[in-house]
């Protein structure tokens, strides 16, 4: 998932540094796996991809990612859970930012009905789900936006929740289904099943 992820970063065309924030004590395999991409038949990277230690929560692992980049004018905060997003979604966050967006996230319609539920398990509400959208990432940020955030010392569940406390106005953009976070074993079959259709469809163009 790492890899691909990396891999998808690398292929947007739009990104000039990836940092990969990791636990402490996976560093080491991280780094390897990183070296390993050409073992992969993966090209060399020609985008820097360092590694730093995270935190213990999202916000302590961004705010690493930061600290690496002092020289960035932007930053895409990606999840590499998110290992299937395709490259021209990430082209895009950064096309709206360079048009001027301070912070853009892409999103998905919600299909399913919503509830919102007291402690109890009693439904307090049915928002109407035409105004709602599943956030994905990469989520984008004027560089400044999102130190300036960190800096407040706020946490959020996301970034775009951070910057949003902060009064920030955040653009929502068409997201895409194969940015799909994979958290379950289900999530897992399918982007296996996903990666070996694109497989089979590369080989046969190869032929």
């Amino acid at each position: 998932m790492l890899t691909l992820a990396v891999d998808g970063l690398i292929a947007s065309g739009v990104v000039d540094h990836i940092v990969i924030m990791a636990p402490a004590e996976l560093i080491g395999e991280a780094q390897c796996l990183l070296s390993d991409r050409a073992g992969l038949a993966c090209p060399p990277s020609p985008v820097p991809v360092s590694v730093v230690a995270g935190g213990d929560e999202r916000t302590d692992s961004v705010r690493a990612g930061i600290a690496a980049a002092p020289q960035a004018s932007h930053f895409l905060v990606h999840d590499a859970a998110r290992a299937l997003t395709p490259p021209s979604m990430i082209a895009r966050v950064v096309a709206e930012l360079r048009a001027g967006h301070r912070a853009v996230v892409p999103g998905l319609a919600v299909t399913d009905t919503i509830k919102s539920v007291d402690a109890q398990g009693d439904v307090t509400g049915t928002p109407d789900r035409a105004g709602l959208r599943a956030i994905q990432t990469p989520q984008g940020f004027q560089a400044r936006l999102l130190r300036e955030a960190y800096a407040a010392g706020m946490r959020a569940t996301d970034d775009a929740g951070l910057v949003e406390m902060f009064g920030a106005r955040v653009r929502v953009i068409p997201g895409d289904p194969l940015a799909f976070k994979i958290t379950t074993p289900l999530d897992l079959r399918l982007a296996c099943a996903l990666l070996a259709d694109r497989d089979v469809l590369s080989t046969e163009a190869a032929r």
